[in-house]
């Protein structure tokens, strides 16, 4: 039977991103003999222009019939004064698909130490995984808008904090062993709550993993002085924006990073974590490695294809090693030749 995947290509270079991934996949599923279903669909700045809304009805249905989705990117200034901005449909189809969980991973591969805007010394060992929780805090808050005053409502319950700090420890036993736990806890009354439901799981099933708590300023400052030292941080929404924005781009570009968004079951959405570049739109300028990493993790914790994910971004390494890349990481690869470098070692 073949695995459905919503394809939401998205705005600007989202498309061009989307496609090499796409590309990309149907080599992995070819050598690994796979069975891969798409369902395009209008989603984003691009919907609003079709339909009139960034998450249609339709793209809706599509996504939760499916085994996984896969997002280029969206935005732009295009659609600065729409009624309803694409941003809004992504927050509606995190909310609708129940993906709690962030994963982005960011680390620097031996020999590439030289691309991080980090003296090579602290950019080498770099290899963490940053969960951010996805689905509450001041993104998802009640708010009220206006001339002189504005509010914005962070709410956390017990209950979201410990379902994705649980994805966290899972994900540390299987790496380092390592959590960071970041919050505002001598501030903020939910980060208060948030360090401790934090301990209380800690201590009451993953006493085998090792676990720090971080004030967000520190850990903002602690990205750039000793990045190696980490190896899985969990923070709240807004915080989890902000600091993996910032740690993205230790190993040389944000196009380079990839993300899964996740839930109770196996269905996730998977994006790189650029943005959609409209100035560079349509000109092969765009880096998909991000795109193309996104897409393995996709394979890996939707489908269950490890061996396939691993081919990936076995090809995406090798690739970057040899010194191909688009012009952002100091390559000569527009994105179709890059794609197809990847492909041919695939």
């Amino acid at each position: 039977m073949a695995s459905k995947i919503a394809f939401l290509p998205g705005d600007g270079v989202g498309p061009e991103v989307a496609n090499a991934a796409k590309k990309v996949l149907d080599a992995a599923a070819k050598k690994h003999e796979l069975s891969l279903e798409y369902a395009d669909c209008f989603f984003g700045g691009a919907a609003i222009d079709a339909m009139g809304d960034p998450f249609p009805a339709e793209t809706k249905e599509a996504c939760l019939s499916a085994d996984a989705i896969f997002l280029g990117a969206i935005g732009g200034p295009k659609w600065d004064g729409a009624k309803k901005r694409p941003e809004a449909g992504l927050l509606e189809m995190r909310k609708a698909l129940g993906v709690f969980a962030n994963l982005r991973p960011v680390s620097v591969a031996p020999g590439m130490e030289q691309l991080s805007p980090l003296r090579e010394e602290r950019a080498k060992g770099v290899d963490l995984l940053i969960v951010r929780e996805l689905t509450g805090g001041l993104y998802f808050g009640e708010r009220t808008e206006g001339y002189d005053l504005a509010t914005d409502q962070c709410l956390y319950t017990k209950d979201e904090v410990t379902r994705v700090a649980r994805i966290a420890f899972e994900a540390a036993k299987k790496r380092g062993g390592r959590v960071a736990s970041v919050d505002k806890a001598n501030v903020l009354a939910t980060s208060r709550l948030w360090r401790s439901a934090v301990k209380e799981l800690h201590e009451a099933e993953y006493k085998d993993v090792e676990l720090t708590h971080v004030l967000v300023d520190a850990m903002a400052m602690k990205l750039i002085q000793a990045p190696a030292e980490f190896d899985v941080i969990l923070t709240e929404n807004l915080f989890g924006d902000i600091l993996s924005d910032e740690a993205s781009v230790l190993s040389g570009s944000i196009g380079l990073a990839p993300s899964a968004s996740l839930g109770e079951g196996p269905r996730g959405l998977y994006e790189p974590i650029h943005g959609s570049a409209p100035d560079i739109a349509g000109q092969g300028k765009a880096n998909p490695a991000g795109a193309i990493m996104s897409a393995a993790m996709l394979l890996r914790y939707s489908l269950g294809e490890s061996a396939a994910a691993d081919n990936i971004e076995a090809a995406v390494s090798k690739a970057l090693a040899s010194g191909r890349g688009t012009g952002d990481i100091g390559g000569e690869d527009d994105t179709a030749s890059f794609t197809d470098a990847v492909v041919e070692l695939i």
